[in-house]
Parts: structure tokens; sequence; C-alpha cells
């Protein structure tokens, strides 16, 4: 029985580890190729590890066009992310305590509204709400990308949030409310601490979302000096004028590290808010 649960073991850990190098390899693929020459990257596409390295597609990459460098496209990729992510959290968490705890009308259609927005593919609304932003003369800023984030467009944050509050114990605010805390104080002292995991998983999310959002950079940002990466990184393959794939994949490995330090520091919480459906009590 022993050979046999370690046979069955190293089988697994075969299988996973195959199954992981399969899904990893495109990134380290696009990683290693970031130090090859440009001219034999697409010649040697086969080959994982880089015959001759170099830094050259990082420097090219790195100078940017049109005399703005990559340290502006980065600069305004935070500036967006951070922002959005911020209004992300703070609506989010509003209206998930609103729906989870608060008593008033109407309360179960507008949980019902707020799900119905998680089933509507954003390409439905990009037409209408490009209309509305062009009304407000918003196109052409960042207004459309940050704004809207302000007030819980997104069913999903508010969804998980409010499974987190809901495993809050009502005791909890029974207590607070017989020592003097309003609604406010409640939210703020009790709710928000007890459903960090939650926040933190929002915030990871939000913050990749609008970091790698393509769509709406390229709908509202007409200016050059505006541009965030995920735009920005298009104008290394412009038919027009030619393609540099070495400079492609140097600033897109670039693009990815504040993503994956942010997963690295916040792994833990990101894993328990996944996994959990709320907090036990």
């Amino acid at each position: 029985m022993k050979r046999k649960k370690t046979a069955g073991a190293m089988v697994y850990h075969i299988l996973v580890t195959c199954g992981a190098f399969i899904m990893v390899y495109p990134l380290l693929w696009m990683i290693l190729s970031s130090f090859k020459p440009t001219n034999t990257i697409l010649p040697t596409a086969r080959q994982l590890i880089p015959a001759t390295w170099t830094l050259d597609n990082y420097i090219t990459g790195w100078k940017g066009f049109m005399g703005y460098t990559f340290a502006t496209f980065f600069r305004n990729s935070f500036f967006i992310s951070i922002l959005s992510t911020f209004g992300t959290l703070i609506s989010s968490a509003f209206v998930a305590y609103a729906l989870q705890r608060l008593h008033f009308r109407l309360r179960g259609f507008l949980f019902v509204l707020v799900l119905s927005t998680m089933m509507l593919p954003p390409q439905i609304l990009m037409i209408p709400q490009y209309m509305w932003f062009r009304r407000l003369n918003w196109v052409g800023t960042y207004y459309p990308m940050i704004v809207p984030y302000f007030f819980a467009i997104q069913g999903f944050f508010v969804y998980l949030i409010m499974n987190f509050i809901g495993g809050v114990p009502k005791e909890l605010d029974e207590a607070a409310k017989i020592d003097g805390c309003s609604y406010y104080g409640i939210f703020f002292r009790i709710i928000l601490p007890l459903v960090t995991p939650a926040m933190i998983t929002s915030a990871i999310f939000s913050f990749i979302w609008r970091w790698d959002d393509y769509l709406s950079a390229l709908l509202y940002v007409t200016k050059p000096e505006m541009r965030p990466i995920s735009l920005a990184l298009k104008l290394f393959n412009d038919p027009s004028s030619g393609s540099d794939i070495g400079a492609t994949l140097a600033m897109s490995t670039l693009s990815i590290i504040p993503a994956t330090i942010l997963f690295l520091f916040f792994q833990k919480s990101l894993v328990e808010g996944i996994s959990n459906s709320g907090i036990k009590g």
C-alpha cells in the first residue's frame, strides 16, 4: 500500500509538473526571446534558450515613440489602474454592505440589477457608452476609464464582497449599535477589517483588468502622450511602417512585472479570497 501511494504521488506530481510547464511555456518563450537579437527570434522560435544574449530590445523599446519614452506609458497605466481600482473598491464595498446588511425597498430588485451586469458582455455596452461619453466631451480624456468605476459598475466585485460580509456574524453589528456606532461606524470599524481578503482579491483583479484594458484605451485615448501600455505596445507592430518583434517582447515582459509583484505580495490573501465564500464566525 505504501509503494502504491508513493507511485501514485510520483505520477501525480509528474503530470502536474508537465501541465504547469505547458501552461507557462508561452510566457517563458516571450521572456527569453526578448533577450534574442530581433532578426533571430522567428528563425529560432523553437529554441527556448537564446544562443546570443542581448539587451538591445529593451534599450530600443524603452526609447518609445515620437519623443515619448515607455516610462510615460507606464506612468499613464499606473495612473488609470490605481485610480479606477480605488474607485472600484470603495464603491463596491459600500454597495455590497448596503445590499447585504441594510433593509430598504427595492433591495432585491437592485441586487438583480447588480447580478445582471455580470451577464452582459462589455461589447454590447460599448457603442451607447461611447455616445454618452462623447456628449459629455470626455472622449480624449481619462474620465471614461476612471470615473465609471466609482459607481460600482462591476457586479463581480459587489457579489464577492457581499459573500464575505454575509459570513460576518450579525451579532457584531448589534453589539456595535449598542455601543453607539452608526452604519458608517459599523462599516469602517467592523465590516471593512473583516473582509480584507475580499478587498485584496478585488484590488488585484481590478488592477490587472484595468492594466490590460486595450479596448477602452483604443476608444477614448487620442493623444500619443496619454497612451497606456496596452495601447502603446501596438505601435511596435504597425503594418504600414514595419514591426519590431524584439522590442514588443521586451516591453511586454516589463509590462507583466507590476501584476506579478502584486500577486506575489498578496498571494495568500488572493487564494483565501477566491476559495472562501465568506468568513466563518
